[in-house]
């Protein structure tokens, strides 16, 4: 009949998982160290953002000024028209 393969022995598989497991918790930490300095590239990226945005806005502002400021009063009349207070 057919011959029975013999299975390895099953005597040096218990060591590995201990080796495993500390393989697995220093990739956790390593993963962990990652994630976390990813969290804080994302919250500098967001700042950075942030403060674009806001410069972005005080140019616009400024922009506004400077055009409104150069206008002619026959601009400022069609513009404002009787808006505008008495003094």
């Amino acid at each position: 009949m057919g011959k029975k393969k013999k299975q390895g022995q099953s005597h040096g598989t218990p060591a590995q998982p201990s080796k495993n497991e500390d393989a697995l918790t220093l990739q956790d930490q390593l993963n962990g160290d990652v994630l976390a300095k990813l969290k804080a590239a994302k919250k500098s990226l967001v700042e950075e953002e942030q403060a674009k945005e806001e410069e972005r806005q005080a140019r616009l502002v400024f922009e506004r000024k400077q055009r409104e400021k150069n206008m002619s009063f026959e601009e400022l009349l069609e513009k404002y028209g009787d808006q505008g207070s008495k003094f």
